[in-house]
């Protein structure tokens, strides 16, 4: 071999060297490394418990609180009925002041970023009742439907964010319910509704709704999170909503929500303690309200039910595996060319 292909044939395994040293660090790089989807912003809106664009209406002993801001508002609208008998414990009634203006056009940005984020799964005609998901972007076609138990895996990030793409409704049946596990906090789940939102009796729902038109909250629905309707009305009836803070802190594997602690509200709960209202929790135990023969009445664990679906989390190993494989064939074809080339 003369000088000149020994030059050639060194720069050639150079070039390729560095293609396999890529291709061997994708490989290898665990999806924990991976910057978790950012959170959506929420600007003023944050404030807000409540917010609609119309009108605020309800029925009975509502209960509307939150560490974040328990302020309800309307507008362009400006009426809002039933409080009382509701209460406003943390916060005041905006009716198309300066205030709910600006809420409404921050409610537009955060409807628009969470609309727009690139897709994890296509959730298209499936009921997320039963499902265990990890933290992505979840995309309905049309209407989204929640039956029973939908569990929200953080698998040890506390930042985990959770965004669903509704193109029509979300309804969920009476007594369904949102599970947060692993470190997952309800102030990073996030419900883009492209038309109405309908919470069914005896629901407790996790997260912050962003609806284009309307949101009804059914007889005794609970909500960690905020209920935002751009352009329609919020209907209300003996609901609970809680709008609290959402911090940092180290994940544990038994424990639901923030802080190490998710307290539904009407009750004291303790640390490690997820208690149903009406219950006195203890240690690691999340107890279901008084059973009245539904299905829906268990203690839960951070183990998946066999019914339950396991759906892959944003960024997961797959993609990278994926990468590293077409580098590779790059750099193997690379150099088999490159040597063929030499000997002719």
């Amino acid at each position: 071999m003369n000088t000149q292909n020994f030059m050639n044939l060194r720069k050639s395994f150079g070039s390729t060297s560095l293609i396999l040293a890529l291709s061997l660090i994708l490989l290898l790089m665990p999806a924990s490394v991976v910057a978790s989807e950012p959170t959506v912003g929420l600007g003023t809106t944050e404030s807000f418990a409540v917010l609609a664009g119309t009108t605020i209406t309800n029925t009975g002993s509502t209960v509307i609180s939150g560490d974040a801001g328990g302020n309800i508002g309307v507008s362009p609208g400006s009426s809002v009925t039933g409080f009382p008998p509701g209460t406003v414990q943390d916060g005041t009634i905006h009716l198309n002041d300066a205030e709910a203006i600006q809420a409404q056009a921050d409610l537009v940005t955060a409807y628009n970023d969470a609309a727009g984020r690139p897709v994890t799964s296509d959730m298209t005609g499936q009921d997320l009742g039963g499902m265990t998901l990890t933290p992505g972007v979840y995309f309905f076609s049309s209407s989204a439907q929640l039956t029973g138990t939908l569990t929200l895996d953080a698998q040890g990030d506390p930042e985990a964010v959770f965004i669903f793409q509704i193109g029509s409704t979300l309804t969920t049946a009476s007594n369904s319910r949102v599970s947060l596990i692993n470190g997952a906090q309800y102030c990073r789940v996030f419900w883009q509704v492209g038309s109405s939102a309908t919470l069914g009796t005896s629901t407790e729902f996790v997260g912050h709704i962003f609806a284009l038109t309307d949101i009804t909250a059914n007889t005794n629905a609970t909500v960690q999170g905020q209920l935002l309707a751009r352009n329609g009305a919020v209907t209300l009836d003996s609901n609970t909503i809680t709008n609290g803070t959402c911090t940092d802190v180290p994940p544990s594997s038994e424990t639901n929500g923030s802080d190490d602690t998710e307290t539904e509200p009407g009750t004291n709960g303790s640390d490690d303690t997820e208690t149903e209202p009406g219950t006195n929790g203890s240690d690691d135990t999340e107890t279901e309200p008084e059973a009245n023969g539904s299905d829906t009445s268990a203690t839960t664990t951070d183990t998946t039910t066999k019914d339950q679906q396991e759906i892959p989390k944003t960024g997961e190993n797959i993609n990278y595996v994926i990468v590293g494989l077409v580098l590779l064939g790059l750099a193997f074809g690379l150099t088999f060319i490159r040597h063929r080339s030499r000997q002719i």
